[in-house]
Parts: C-alpha cells; sequence; structure tokens
C-alpha cells in the first residue's frame, strides 16, 4: 500500500517500516540546496518560481524551494523555521553592498570572495572572563515576535494539508556553534582547554538564550509538528572536536538539559544534526532522548561503517543523511550516485529506521543532474523489501 509522505516519515519515526525510504531535501540549512544547484534543478524540471533564499539571507547562500520543486525532488517533509528579528533584516537588506553581515547576536559574515561569505564576526572572540560575557552589551532580544510571528499559521497549514510530515527548524538556535560564532571556532575551542570555567559559562549563556526562543516557537508550533531539529557540529573527518570526557563533562549535560527542555514541551521526535565522526558519542545521543542522527558523514572515519552503525545503534535511534557530498555527488556520475544510495540504503535502510538525505547541504559544486539521480534512485529502489 503506498503512504502518505507523512504517515511514510511518521512510520520511520516509529521504528515501523513504511513502503519505502523516506526522502529529507530542502527543509533546512542542514538538508538544503545552494541556489546555483536549485537554479539548475528548475531549469532541467522546466519549473518557473522565484529565486528566493532561506531565513531572506542570501549571504548564506541556501536556496528557499519552491513546492512544485519540492515535489519533483520527492521530499516527504516541509520545513517551519524561525526568522532573523524584521530590525536585522531590514539593517542587512539596507547596509552598503559588500559590507558585512551582521546578526542579531553581534556576529556575522564577510565576504572573503564575490558572492562568496565566511563567518569572521566574532564579537566576544578576545573575551577571557565571565564578567565580560555578564557586561557584553549586546546580547540579543529572544523575546523579538518577529522571529516567530509566521510560525503558528505555517505549521497549521502544512497540518492542515495533512501530507507531509513537519520538521520545524529553529536553525538559529544551538550552543556551540553559538559560542563559536560569538568566539571563533579556534578560540572557543581553546577556551575549552585551558579555561573551561568561562567556557562552560558561555555554553549556559547561549543555552539559556536558546531555550528564551525555543519556549514560545514551540508553543507556537503547539500540535502541528513531527520533529524538532536541534545540532551541534561535534566531529571532524577522523575524530570528534573535543574529547568524550570534555565533552560528557562540559557540553553533554548542557544538551541533555535542552533537550529535556524540548522534550517536556512537546511529542515531536528530536532531530540531532551534527557532521564528522562521532560514532563515540553516540550512545550518549540515545541515553539524551535523541531520536534521529543527521547527517551520517560516511566520508569521515568510523561513520562510514555503515554495516556497524545498523548493528550497534539502529533499534535506538533512527539515521537520516549518509549521500556523500564529498566525492560523490559532486564528482560521480549518475550511475555511481544511483549505485551509492541503493548501497546506503541497503545498509542503513533495512527494516526501516533510515531516510534519504544528502550529507549537509548540497553545495553549488553539485550538479542538478546528481540531485535528481539521487532522489529518482530513492524512488525506482527504495521500496520495502529492499530486494536487491
Amino acid at each position: 500500500m503506498t503512504l502518505t509522505s507523512k504517515d511514510r516519515v511518521l512510520a520511520v519515526l516509529n521504528h515501523e517500516v513504511p513502503d519505502r525510504v523516506p526522502i529529507v531535501i530542502g527543509v533546512s540549512n542542514a538538508t538544503g540546496i545552494k541556489m546555483k544547484t536549485y537554479r539548475e534543478i528548475k531549469v532541467i524540471a522546466g519549473i518557473v518560481a522565484p529565486d528566493e533564499y532561506i531565513y531572506d539571507w542570501p549571504e548564506l547562500g541556501t536556496a528557499k524551494i519552491d513546492e512544485v520543486t519540492m515535489m519533483r525532488l520527492h521530499s516527504d517533509v516541509r520545513g517551519v523555521r524561525d526568522s532573523h528579528p524584521a530590525k536585522t533584516l531590514k539593517r542587512n537588506q539596507t547596509r552598503e553592498p559588500h559590507s558585512p553581515f551582521v546578526d542579531s547576536w553581534g556576529s556575522g559574515q564577510k565576504e572573503i570572495g564575490p558572492g562568496e561569505w565566511f563567518p569572521g564576526i566574532h564579537p566576544l572572540a578576545k573575551a577571557e572572563t565571565i564578567e565580560e560575557i555578564d557586561e557584553y552589551a549586546d546580547w540579543p532580544d529572544m523575546s523579538d515576535p518577529t522571529r516567530i510571528a509566521h510560525v503558528k499559521a505555517a505549521a497549521r497549514e502544512l497540518a492542515d494539508q495533512n501530507e507531509y510530515a513537519i520538521l520545524a527548524t529553529p536553525w538559529l538556535l544551538f550552543p556551540l556553534e553559538r559560542a563559536f560564532a560569538m568566539q571563533s571556532m579556534d578560540s572557543f575551542l581553546l577556551n575549552l582547554a585551558i579555561n573551561p570555567d568561562f567556557a562552560r559559562a558561555m555554553l549556559q549563556k547561549t543555552a539559556e538564550m536558546c531555550k528564551e526562543l525555543m519556549g514560545p516557537f514551540l508553543a507556537e508550533l503547539g500540535d502541528n509538528v513531527d520533529m524538532i531539529k536541534i545540532g551541534d557540529d561535534l566531529g571532524t573527518q577522523e575524530s570528534l572536536l573535543m574529547s568524550p570526557d570534555m565533552y560528557r563533562e562540559i557540553l553533554k549535560p548542557i544538551h541533555a538539559d535542552y533537550i529535556q527542555f524540548i522534550k517536556e514541551r512537546t511529542n515531536a521526535k528530536i532531530f540531532f544534526h551534527t557532521d564528522g565522526d562521532v560514532v563515540p558519542l553516540i550512545e550518549d545521543f540515545i541515553e539524551m532522548g535523541i531520536d534521529i542522527l543527521n547527517p551520517i558523514q560516511t566520508s569521515a572515519g568510523k561513520m562510514a561503517d555503515l554495516v556497524n552503525l545498523k548493528k550497534r545503534f539502529g533499534k535506538n535511534i533512527i539515521f537520516c543523511g549518509g549521500i556523500d557530498t564529498h566525492r560523490i555527488l559532486p564528482s560521480g556520475t549518475k550511475d555511481e550516485v544511483r549505485d551509492e544510495v541503493r548501497r546506503v540504503m541497503k545498509l542503513l535502510g533495512e527494516g526501516g529506521g533510515y531516510m534519504v538525505s544528502s550529507v549537509h547541504t548540497i553545495m553549488n559544486d553539485v550538479s542538478a543532474e546528481n540531485v535528481l539521480a539521487m532522489v529518482d534512485a530513492v524512488e525506482e529502489f527504495g521500496s520495502y523489501p529492499l530486494s536487491y
């Protein structure tokens, strides 16, 4: 029996076997498509739709995918996101061309080449004391209603359609990545090692501010949500950004508190995004109540061992991702993309528990043909039982 997209995803979230492996694409920055590739998809598909960016943020470069293209991509999920405050958007839309983009926290991006933007503004880069955290004058107003003014109506409209699973994505809210934005990754990781009291205070501050917005965000969603996306990038190509002991001592309690805060306010499943080789922490993720792990970076260390991932953790956590953006999608042929999708679905999808997605955002170096080959392979080969 053919299920609706919503029922297909809900079956996986309940650790049941659906009719086919669900597809998660174009929903958030972590599952999105950059503008150049999006434009090429529209050309190939003969779709006429405006070029819009998620968060009205061209410097981020991630497209806001129109509904017709989402249908062509066979995406089983639709998203509801938060927003920059209205005054932040207005300030950035009217600033001098090529000048830095500065967000509501005072951090931001600089143009490093024509149309290429990179995090380069870190307002607390030199801070070393808890007093400097307390005295920072530009902590944002997380109660600004324009951040979530659209959320209730957007979620209700999707729920009334009753066609797609809803992934609510307050992407602007993650404690560790926000600390990186405030200090720079190098500075904050150094403080984790040599100034842990300061680092802990910074994480607690950013986490509390995340919660200040997450609570009202969840209230606006009400019951009209299936998954809540949170996350912090914890891994590298070969290991973790910090030792497991450091994670468990400093960051895990903050993540656990944040997850508990969310679970007390919604029945939605926790969709946790973290890049890199995070195999040493997956048991911790399960213990904290994470339901879905994304993006399964198959080019990173032990994350490449999909058989082991499925065997060790598949009964307790759902996998989302796995289609390589390091080599296969940008450099592979269409046949290689199809073969990789079949391989990953077979290894992670046996018995359910898997949703197809690219490993993080599909960048501009990925051809539209390969994106379409990926999603069409799911349609062709992803029906249960997976018999190949």
